[in-house]
């Protein structure tokens, strides 16, 4: 069962953006996209709100949410967050392992 994470940073002066741009081009993200369990680690802007990143971030399982929490990289993660002052507000979700069911597939277009 894997396991999403949304995070969503939020700062002023536009600064949540300037640390997803960092993460991006210091090479971080693709860091952790590389993690033995990551699935998923995607930055987004919520059209609502320009001072706000939504991160959706998804793992095999705890274990490997844990093994990340443990790396090095959280450090960096971590000064970056302090660096723009950031605030989160985080969200977390189990996957659903039986797909999406037939009442609800109608209205997907594919």
């Amino acid at each position: 069962m894997s396991i999403t994470v949304n995070i969503y940073y939020t700062g002023t002066n536009g600064a949540a953006r300037k640390f997803a741009k960092e993460m991006e081009s210091s090479g971080t993200a693709e860091a952790i996209r590389k993690e033995k369990g990551n699935l998923r680690y995607d930055y987004f802007i919520p059209m609502a709100d320009p001072e706000t990143v939504l991160l959706i971030d998804c793992w095999e399982d705890q274990q490997a949410i844990d093994l990340h929490h443990a790396s090095p990289m959280m450090e960096a993660i971590t000064a970056l967050r302090e660096k723009y002052d950031l605030h989160m507000k985080v969200e977390r979700y189990l996957s659903d392992e039986g797909g999406i069911p037939e009442t609800d597939s109608h209205f997907i277009k594919k």
